[in-house]
């Protein structure tokens, strides 16, 4: 079982979760439309501020959704983060938010435009595992709270009989 069912009825009755269930999304499609631009940069070296700003977003979104992400954890596992429960995401996290600030480390240290875009394409990398790992779990999360409403209601069914 992935949650228990106080957990399931803590999640659900987080607004953090509606938040990230509206901000996941929205980070993803910025994830394509800035990867897209990254690599366009790298091969063309066109549209560089584009792509800064695009990069920007990006890192901007990624940090809503961990800080939004620590209140839902508080509000589901009483942890703000590395939750027993919810240690890998974090740990996917945490890897994936340290990588996308190596951008600024990079411009801090006056790496030219190509190291910075490739630094994001590290980034980006990290970012697509973490997302894997949270639309698994999302997908398991589905299932059990399926199962539970399926099960719910055929008890309920024999109860009627």
């Amino acid at each position: 079982m992935m949650y228990t069912p106080e957990q399931l009825r803590r999640r659900e009755a987080s607004r953090w979760t509606r938040v990230q269930i509206i901000l996941a999304p929205i980070q993803f499609v910025a994830f394509i439309i800035s990867f897209a631009l990254v690599i366009r940069y790298l091969m063309t070296g066109e549209g560089y501020w584009i792509t800064t700003i695009s990069i920007w977003i990006k890192i901007a979104l990624i940090w809503a959704l961990t800080i939004t992400g620590m209140l839902w954890e508080h509000d589901m596992f009483d942890h703000y983060f590395m939750a027993r429960e919810f240690f890998w995401e974090d740990l996917g996290n945490l890897i994936a938010i340290i990588t996308h600030n190596l951008y600024f480390v990079a411009r801090w240290m006056g790496a030219d435009t190509q190291t910075v875009m490739w630094v994001m394409v590290f980034a980006y990398v990290t970012y697509l595992f973490n997302a894997g790992q949270f639309l698994a779990r999302g997908i398991r999360s589905a299932r059990q709270r399926r199962a539970l409403a399926t099960r719910a209601i055929s008890v309920g069914t024999s109860t009627q009989d």
